[in-house]
């Protein structure tokens, strides 16, 4: 294969890794608490070519760099993700909480494979869920156990009402008298960068294996003091659709460029051939 469509395609192969991640966050537009993701290239390694003899190359008065450089085109460097708050919206439900901090994270267990790990969502959305001996178990909208501090947040059932204050402490009404049976468990995201989307709306650490840093390096524990949040209200996605649709439209004309290039080579060669 030519040096021209190596670089096209490999190009248009990282440019359609970016339209898949501009697709899921249009597609999430109106997920709770969903954050953006946008996508970042550089360029990968280039070939210099030295065309010019020795003497030419150094002669007197020269100011080009000697050489010709190729690229082998881009690669996806990196994706961001945006933290930045989003809207809030007026639930009127209890269970409902929106984090005022923009790198606060409510930490979430999840089992797969009989293996548990903590996971992470901006989603204040939360639900009772009726587990054995007549108690309840706060969880997510799929069904995974919210973390509070000591695991968790389990409560005897029975109770006439539920509420999640300002610093995070849940308050159970029993025989018209509310008190502190748990509190939130938070996470900040410190290198934000470096959490991996894994569905349903949560982040989780990425193989440390591969990066130069530990866990706490990545995502450390907030404070019970300076947990902030608003009761009765959730976080709206933070995606900015025009932005979105157009850096999608600029994705595309880049695709068909490289596309295009592909094409004038094939032509190009085809006129070679027929030249006797």
């Amino acid at each position: 294969m030519s040096r021209m469509n190596i670089q096209a395609a490999v190009t248009m192969g990282q440019l359609q890794h970016k339209l898949d991640q501009i697709g899921h966050n249009i597609a999430n537009v109106n997920t709770n608490g969903y954050k953006n993701r946008s996508s970042n290239f550089t360029s990968l390694l280039t070939q210099n070519i030295n065309n010019f003899s020795d003497v030419e190359a150094n002669a007197t008065g020269r100011v080009t760099p000697h050489g010709i450089r190729l690229g082998s085109g881009a690669k996806l460097g990196h994706t961001n993700l945006d933290l930045s708050l989003g809207s809030l919206q007026q639930t009127g439900r209890g269970l409902d909480i929106a984090l005022l901090a923009d790198n606060h994270l409510l930490q979430v267990e999840v089992t797969e494979n009989g293996v548990t790990e903590t996971r992470y969502t901006r989603d204040g959305a939360m639900y009772l869920h009726p587990i054995a001996d007549g108690q309840v178990m706060v969880t997510t909208r799929d069904g995974y156990p919210i973390v509070g501090e000591s695991g968790p947040l389990v409560f005897a059932d029975g109770m006439e009402d539920i509420t999640i204050s300002e610093t995070g402490e849940i308050l159970v009404t029993r025989n018209g008298v509310a008190n502190v049976e748990g509190q939130l468990s938070m996470a900040q995201a410190i290198r934000p960068q470096f959490l991996e989307s894994v569905g349903n709306n949560l982040l989780r650490l990425p193989d440390l294996t591969e990066v130069d840093y530990v866990a706490a390096d990545i995502v450390g524990e907030v404070a019970n003091g300076e947990i902030q949040v608003q009761n009765q209200a959730l976080e709206q996605s933070n995606v900015d659709l025009s932005m979105q649709m157009t850096e999608m439209l600029q994705a595309q004309r880049s695709y068909q460029f490289n596309a295009r290039t592909i094409t004038m080579h094939d032509q190009m060669r085809g006129l070679v051939n027929q030249i006797r």
